[in-house]
């Protein structure tokens, strides 16, 4: 079976983006359970209405329900439970036993243990598998040749981390933010306190005095190890962030899912080629993560640092005129005539042209796209499909 590509989505655009961009697979959280619950948009009726659209193109939601539970959280758990069972969700990612025992008990949901209970070894894999979870999330601190190992003898599938955020502490379970602002990082609560900015002191010795220290590390960046994993047998290939935006997604998951595909087909460009795919949309550093062993100064960040994204991402395409030859665009950021455009569709075309004119829905004349969200028709030759994103190239 080819392994999967899953994608996060923290709200209905972005899963519909991600689905759309390639991904095989989103997963989502809902108002409750979930340690994005605060962030979340899907409440009952969207989820359903994700499924349904997810199902409608062939393709799979998992919810997760991960939070570390104490008694005030198990309220309302079976309803929720029933109700995702009866929406046909395709799994549910949990980290407690609570959960499962519960889930097994009262529906068919298929259950997936989360990364945040650290799994790194094959003995609790195969454990789990026998107590009816049919997927595991290994933990991110596992070197390439640990997966090898796990997956070898592992009954249960393996899920693994492929890019995004990592966590300065095993596996997510922080406490950090709890101490520094009450927020519970393990109940959908993390400030990510990591990337806050401090003085560092030895005694009464400010070690931090030509910059502020930080304690977070690079995010991850998997390309070059794709192809390990693939052939290694990795059932499903997870990047992460919920919270980041609907052109992040896209860009992100378009580059794996160019190069997953390139690799089946005995056809993969440089690496170099994906790597510089992701870059235009990433904002921050990168690095391989725990995939060649214990990590370095080199993977963390212990100043602040930040990059500019080489492409800014200017707006969404929401329908075509073929007779006027205008295209329909939501505008997310400044642009202006004269502007060199890219257009990113889900088939992975891209096309630049130059802006000439831009107009308002009601056809006047604007100098400047300023305003988020606002509607705006733009000529274009080329017919482009709905749910393109369109990227600036000429700027500083």
């Amino acid at each position: 079976m080819k392994t999967e590509l899953l994608a996060p989505a923290g709200n209905l655009e972005k899963a519909k983006i991600a689905l759309l961009y390639g991904a095989d697979a989103v997963y989502i959280g809902g108002k409750q359970f979930s340690l994005r619950a605060r962030a979340s948009n899907f409440d009952l009726d969207t989820i359903e209405e994700l499924i349904n659209f997810a199902h409608g193109i062939n393709k799979k939601v998992y919810v997760t329900m991960n939070i570390v539970f104490h008694d005030d959280d198990v309220f309302g758990l079976d309803e929720y439970l029933r109700f995702l069972d009866k929406l046909k969700v395709d799994a549910i990612i949990c980290s407690s036993m609570v959960v499962v025992e519960r889930a097994k008990a009262i529906t068919d949901l298929e259950i997936h243990l989360s990364t945040q209970f650290s799994l790194t070894n094959s003995v609790l894999a195969n454990y789990f598998y026998d107590e009816g979870i049919k997927r595991v999330v290994l933990a991110r601190e596992l070197s390439l040749e640990e997966i090898k190992e796990v997956q070898k003898q592992s009954k249960a599938d393996l899920e693994v981390f492929i890019h995004g955020g990592m966590c300065v502490s095993y596996s997510g379970r922080c406490t950090l933010s709890n101490y520094t602002s009450l927020r519970d990082a393990n109940r959908g609560g993390c400030a990510h306190t990591c990337r806050w900015l401090y003085d560092l002191y030895e005694g009464d010795e400010l070690l931090s005095d030509n910059h502020d220290f930080q304690m977070s590390s690079k995010d991850l960046d998997a390309t070059e190890f794709i192809k390990d994993l693939v052939e290694t047998g990795v059932s499903s290939l997870k990047i992460e962030g919920r919270m980041k935006s609907i052109h992040y997604i896209a860009t992100v998951v378009s580059a794996y899912r160019m190069l997953i595909d390139d690799y089946y087909h005995g056809s993969m460009r440089d690496l170099s080629f994906y790597q510089n795919e992701i870059k235009k949309a990433e904002n921050r550093q990168t690095s391989h993560g725990f995939f060649k062993g214990d990590t370095t100064i080199n993977e963390q960040l212990y100043n602040q640092r930040s990059e500019i994204p080489t492409k800014e991402f200017v707006g969404m395409v929401l329908d075509y005129d073929k007779i006027k030859k205008k295209v329909l665009i939501e505008q997310r950021n400044y642009f202006i005539p004269g502007d060199v455009l890219e257009i990113f569709t889900p088939d992975k075309t891209t096309i630049q042209f130059k802006v000439d004119k831009i107009l308002s829905e009601e056809l006047i004349e604007l100098d400047a796209a300023r305003h988020p969200l606002e509607k705006l028709l733009v000529s274009l030759n080329i017919e482009v499909p709905k749910f393109s994103l369109i990227r600036k190239v000429n700027y500083e």
